[in-house]
């Protein structure tokens, strides 16, 4: 009971003594009831984010952030720290800023990078009672995470091949390229998945020969360009239309392919982009942005969020998709494409008219017959790709050009 209580009572007590006193003998009082004690307030849930790049880089980091700001509205008592710009290698390592956050208070922690993956099994067996959630990465997968790391994924992979499609029905000179991070399993699939994306729309609404179709991957070494450490992806744009592509497709967390191809559009050239990451991507230069493909992290962040709260939350891998009734519903939808005010009407509506496809499943985006770039058999004729051979796709595919390596 509060102090105020306490003396307000008190009060009572002696007026109803004088009272009693005066009026003479009195029947006995009854033994008060004690007030019920104040519900306390609820406890604020504290959740921290690791990014790799700036909050704002209207990519990858960006889409992160605004989806710590989506599960942080919708629940009550929560709040969220976020450390920007963690460079794996660099001065400050993850096991510092994980420190801190359990430090502030954070029970779960996300890790936004795959190039955080190893890192974060070792913070996890550091605070087994805290949750972990590695993005992108397959611990739970493999059997590696420790039993308070978890591990989800947009499948972005569909809406890579959209945006192939919009880059083959805009192409003139039949030369599409791709902007490159560094080289794995994900970046190998999302680029393959773009090319077939290219090749079905060439085919099926151009009505040209798939085979004649350039598509050249160029990979800068990371996910942005880092100075003295990868190739500046700048020059590597510039050098894509110098080849003859009137296209590119990023697939770097920056937007430094849609800003190449604005320049080269002002200067008169036949130039567009499909930039990659974050719903707001096409923004820099909308009248030459075909769409974007963009994750849309909400969903996941807020279940997680509520889940750990509830005490509800399982280890678990989750390889989230979109929701094909609306990919852009953002309570819904994993993984969304937003088309740009650079695709013209007509290939916007043969555009749609693929997703319909992708969503009826009339239209198998990973089917064969396929092969790996060195000719081996990656999928038979009519044989479509399991999760496992999507996911772990050891090579590009015949036909596209760059290293798988």
């Amino acid at each position: 009971m509060s102090k105020r209580v306490i003396g307000l009572w008190g009060l009572l007590v002696v007026v109803a003594l004088l009272v009693a006193g005066c009026a003479g003998p009195a029947t006995p009082a009854a033994t008060p009831t004690t007030p019920p004690a104040p519900t306390p307030a609820p406890e604020e849930f504290l959740f921290g984010i690791i990014l790799v790049g700036p909050k704002d880089d209207h990519g990858w980091s960006e889409a992160h952030h605004v989806a710590a700001e989506y599960a942080m509205e919708r629940v009550p008592g929560s709040d969220f720290v976020v450390y920007e710009s963690l460079i794996p290698g660099g001065e400050v390592t993850l096991e510092q800023v994980a420190d801190d956050m359990v430090a502030q208070g954070a029970k779960l922690i996300l890790t936004t990078s795959d190039a955080f993956e190893e890192d974060t099994i070792g913070v996890a067996e550091k605070y087994p009672e805290i949750v972990f959630i590695n993005v992108s990465g397959d611990d739970v997968l493999t059997g590696e995470a420790p039993s308070n790391e978890g591990n989800f994924m947009g499948q972005m992979e569909y809406m890579k091949g959209v945006a192939g499609c919009t880059a083959a029905l805009m192409t003139d000179s039949g030369t599409i390229a791709y902007l490159g991070p560094l080289i794995n399993d994900e970046t190998r699939r999302l680029a393959s998945a773009a090319y077939l994306g290219a090749r079905y729309c060439y085919e099926h609404y151009r009505g040209l020969d798939p085979a004649d179709l350039r598509f050249i991957v160029t990979w800068i070494g990371f996910w942005f360009h880092l100075p003295g450490v990868t190739l500046d992806p700048t020059v590597v744009a510039n050098g894509f239309f110098d080849e003859g592509a009137d296209v590119i497709i990023s697939g770097i967390d920056t937007t430094e392919g849609l800003v190449v191809a604005k320049q080269r559009a002002d200067e008169g050239a036949r130039a567009f982009a499909v930039p990659y990451d974050y719903i707001g991507a096409c923004d820099e230069a909308p009248d030459i942005c075909l769409g974007v493909p963009y994750f849309n992290w909400g969903p996941a962040y807020l279940s997680t969020v509520q889940a750990v709260i509830d005490g509800t939350w399982k280890q678990s891998w989750d390889w989230n998709g979109p929701d094909w009734s609306d990919i852009n519903n953002l309570d819904t939808s994993h993984a969304g494409f937003l088309f740009g005010d650079g695709l013209p009407d007509a290939q916007r509506a043969q555009g749609q008219e693929y997703i319909s496809g992708l969503a009826s499943g009339d239209i198998k985006l990973f089917v064969g017959p396929l092969n790996y770039q060195d000719g081996t058999t990656y999928l038979a004729d009519g044989e479509v790709a399991t999760d496992e051979q999507i996911w772990y796709l050891k090579q590009l595919l015949e036909g596209m050009e760059g290293p798988s390596e």
